[in-house]
């Protein structure tokens, strides 16, 4: 079964802003350095894995079905998977990085931080789960709102030839397809500093890319198993896009007031957000989205929610009035660079 807000595993530049980032400490950069020289030095090419006289019967079919993705998202797609993706490596670890996202008590806008090259992006990540509660800790300390989690992917934007993991490989088909597509994306489009448009971006892309690859396919069912699958999902972020919403409105209206009454509101709001979860038809007899709530629901976890999904509609109707032209999409969404954050946002919003 799908997991619920699946895209939020991956990141786009993580591994590419720790391993430029001249704004941490020397701690900071040398984890960094490390940990990506971990993944480059241990690349294994696919064909050699699959050439050996006795492939791993677990891993072989995988990536095998990884290159006939690849395939298709260069061929179909025209995302610029040469070089990507051909080669593997085992971290023996269920995570690449682990990454810190936070936000002050009564604001739903995120914290951000400055990195060479990709500029401002609103997630610390570290290669080391033990670094990343470290910062989660600290930033808890002075205040902040703060959750942490493991990723299983990061696109280092064609900076270096990505490989696959062993953190994903074992993905079911349709996600670790949409897994490519997604980081494929980014590096076909970036725009700097600017996490929401890109994950929105890449998440409507790799969505519509993967219906695209079970046509051809010619899976019906594992198509129609995915449009629900999405359904789903798009309930849970719409719920958590108005709870959003509703905090903004609220965190306004109650500023210069008692600060246990703030806080009580607050607690109040996220609690009825469970509750309107729960009543969710498509959600009533799943569980899916109980591991969401078994961590601490607070603005940074909505704000998680915004990045990935509260422009992919926009995007989508992008993509429509382009005529479906890949090409003419990706050149739309490049135009874009010219606009200023809040300009790209709220033409998306409003329909592109």
């Amino acid at each position: 079964m799908m997991t619920i807000l699946r895209a939020s595993r991956w990141l786009a530049g993580a591994g590419l802003a720790l391993l430029l980032s001249g704004c941490g400490t020397v701690r900071f950069y040398s984890q960094a350095a490390r940990g990506q020289w971990e993944i480059l030095a241990n690349r294994r090419p696919v064909e050699e894995l699959l050439a050996s006289p006795e492939p791993d019967p677990a891993l072989a079919p995988r990536l095998r079905l990884t290159q006939e993705i690849r395939a298709f998202a260069k061929d179909r797609l025209g995302l610029p998977a040469e070089g990507q993706y051909d080669t593997y490596v085992d971290l023996h670890r269920d995570h690449v990085v682990w990454v810190v996202f936070a936000a002050p008590e009564f604001s739903v806008e995120a914290k951000r931080w400055w990195y060479p090259v990709v500029g401002g992006l609103e997630y610390r990540g570290y290669f080391r789960k033990e670094d990343a509660a470290a910062e989660a800790k600290k930033l808890r300390d002075q205040g902040w709102d703060v959750t942490a989690g493991g990723v299983v992917a990061y696109s280092t934007l064609g900076f270096f030839r990505d490989p696959l993991l062993n953190t994903f490989i074992q993905d079911p088909d349709t996600e670790l397809a949409e897994l490519l597509f997604h980081e494929l994306t980014h590096q076909e489009v970036f725009l700097r500093g600017d996490t929401d448009i890109n994950e929105a971006f890449a998440t409507a892309t790799a969505r519509e890319g993967v219906r695209r690859w079970l046509r051809e396919k010619r899976d019906p069912r594992g198509l129609k198993k995915y449009e629900k699958e999405l359904e789903e999902e798009d309930a849970f972020a719409a719920l958590a896009l108005q709870t959003r919403e509703r905090l903004r409105l609220l965190y306004k209206a109650t500023e210069g007031q008692p600060l246990e009454r703030r806080r009580a509101l607050k607690q109040e709001e996220f609690a009825a957000f469970r509750r309107r979860v729960e009543r969710l038809p498509t959600l009533r007899n799943l569980r899916t989205h109980a591991s969401w709530f078994s961590a601490p629901v607070n603005n940074a976890r909505l704000n998680t929610v915004d990045s990935y999904h509260a422009m992919v509609p926009g995007f989508e109707r992008l993509l429509a009035a382009n005529g479906g032209d890949l090409k003419r999409y990706f050149a739309a969404v490049k135009a874009m660079g010219s606009l200023t954050k809040a300009e790209r946002r709220a033409r998306l919003l409003a329909g592109g």
